[in-house]
């Protein structure tokens, strides 16, 4: 995962799928691009939206994080 690139929360925050096409969360400092996600569409997915570290929102979701392996990482969050 060292080779990934690094992005800022700042950068992060242009991926919410309102801003930029890209739609791009962020958990436990790796970020996923979701963008092709039927449920992440215009970045929204239930209560949860893009642009955003999730991790700490992950305990009140109704999956645990084996979600995350339907997705490659595309960086490590700053």
């Amino acid at each position: 995962m060292d080779h990934l690139p690094t992005y800022t929360r700042s950068q992060l925050a242009l991926r919410n799928g309102q801003d930029k096409p890209e739609v791009w969360i962020a958990y436990q400092g790796l970020i996923y691009d979701v963008s092709q996600s039927r449920l992440w569409m215009r970045g929204q997915h239930y209560e949860h939206w893009a642009g955003q570290d999730l991790t700490a929102e992950l305990a009140d979701a109704p999956h645990d994080d084996w979600v995350f392996e339907h997705f490659d990482p595309i960086g490590r969050l700053l």
